[in-house]
């Protein structure tokens, strides 16, 4: 099998599982952190859980790296904590969860291709 060329043009460096789960979760919309740390377990099939230490450590190296920022639109006071500070992602922010979804998808199918993936593996898979 012919080996193939690396990519002409290089993605960004990929964020860390619990950052591309986060951005992943924000993408939907505006969210807590205590509303991030849910999401990423749905999103996963609670197969990812963040605590709270890699949840803010997170937020802070994302809001300095421009991937997310803090909202400044508040629920109504009589719906939510005032003290809850609220993030959205941006721009910046979406091109490298889109970056690293392409990347996983692009591993995939090659991971289908090798038969590592799907009814060709041949792994019985736990029910």
């Amino acid at each position: 099998m012919p080996r193939r060329r690396p990519p002409e043009h290089v993605d960004p460096a990929p964020p860390t599982p619990a950052m591309f789960h986060m951005l992943l979760a924000l993408a939907a919309g505006e969210m807590h952190g205590y509303a991030i740390m849910r999401e990423v377990a749905i999103l996963s099939d609670g197969q990812m859980s963040i605590g709270p230490g890699t949840l803010y450590g997170s937020i802070k190296k994302m809001l300095a790296g421009g991937l997310i920022e803090e909202s400044h639109r508040r629920p109504d006071p009589e719906l939510d904590d005032a003290r809850r500070r609220y993030y959205r992602i941006t721009e910046s922010g979406r091109r490298v969860v889109v970056a690293a979804a392409e990347r996983l998808s692009r591993l995939v199918r090659e991971a289908r291709a090798r038969r590592l993936l799907g009814p060709a593996a041949g792994i019985q898979r736990a029910t």
